[in-house]
């Protein structure tokens, strides 16, 4: 697919070849600097965010079969979930 110059609402200008409709400027500016929510791709990061999960506690809180269901969330991001419980003293609800 080629691609096509868009602007979002923001004003920004990027080229895309997909039908994904995310603002690369956009989201640069939402990534967080630090913590675990910033060690994730952008669609897996916006997948916790959808459902609620923006610290360890609430991470877990859910059952990994939890988050893989929200959409955007890869198994690749389950490692590094895990890691980020781990280093907290924490793990996913059984």
């Amino acid at each position: 697919m080629p691609s096509s110059l868009r602007t979002c609402p923001q004003g920004h200008h990027y080229r895309k070849s997909s039908d994904c409709p995310v603002c690369p400027v956009c989201e640069g500016l939402l990534k967080p600097q630090s913590g675990f929510l910033a060690t994730l791709g952008g669609p897996a990061r916006r997948a916790l965010e959808n459902v609620g999960v923006t610290t360890l506690a609430k991470l877990a809180s859910k059952r990994e079969t939890e988050i893989l269901a929200s959409h955007g969330m890869g198994p690749a991001s389950l490692p590094i979930l895990r890691a980020a419980l781990n280093d907290a003293g924490l793990t996913f609800k059984p």
